[in-house]
């Protein structure tokens, strides 16, 4: 592993761990074994560090945002929540402490409009799927409303849990929370077989691992 990907894997970490606004240079430089100018060799400031965490980001939303239901409509949804939870705890901060951060994150802020719109469309393909299959009772025209207000549970859940000062970190149970309450929006018009299937992948999912 390189010094530059050994760089952002622990500031992810830490990050993550602490809150970006809490984890400074010299801290993430000792952390990494290395010195802080040698940081600063890799990365010239904060902001091309985030920006780096950026990068990899975007590679892991837009491979999320290739899954399309394919099968069987709940699980395929659970994949997606799956896929979801798993961006979320390897990402945790970007999704948490979006005040510290958003200004300063050049490739979330030039790609999010996208990613949102984008994840419109997949929620609602999948919510689709299971319309179709006979398990979600929803008119399909108000499937774009539904899964608009699913993202915005989903896309700011972690903040919300923070701005009312409840534990955020890794293990907290945050993420599987988040998942669950956005269930509350269309769980009362699912197939009740359907719905337990969705809760028990829910539940059984890690909120503890860090690795995506």
């Amino acid at each position: 592993m390189g010094t530059r990907t050994r760089i952002v894997d622990t500031a992810l970490a830490l990050f993550n761990g602490q809150g970006y606004g809490a984890v400074t240079t010299a801290a993430l430089a000792g952390a990494c074994g290395i010195a802080e100018g040698n940081l600063w060799y890799h990365f010239k400031t904060r902001q091309a560090l985030l920006d780096a965490i950026g990068e990899r980001f975007r590679g892991a939303i837009e491979a999320r945002l290739a899954l399309r239901p394919t099968g069987d409509p709940v699980a395929d949804y659970a994949a997606l929540l799956a896929a979801i939870m798993a961006e979320f705890r390897a990402f945790r901060f970007l999704y948490r402490d979006q005040q510290a951060y958003a200004a300063h994150d050049t490739v979330v802020r030039a790609n999010a409009p996208r990613w949102i719109e984008m994840t419109f469309d997949q929620i609602e393909a999948h919510l689709a799927a299971l319309v179709d299959a006979g398990l979600l009772d929803w008119p399909r025209e108000r499937l774009r409303d539904l899964a608009i207000n699913a993202t915005i549970i989903l896309r700011y859940g972690l903040e919300h849990y923070r701005e009312l000062g409840e534990p955020t970190e890794a293990g907290a149970g945050a993420v599987r929370r988040t998942l669950l309450r956005h269930l509350t929006l269309f769980e009362h018009r699912l197939d009740p077989g359907a719905a337990k299937r969705l809760h028990a992948a829910i539940e059984a999912m890690d909120d503890t691992a860090m690795a995506a």
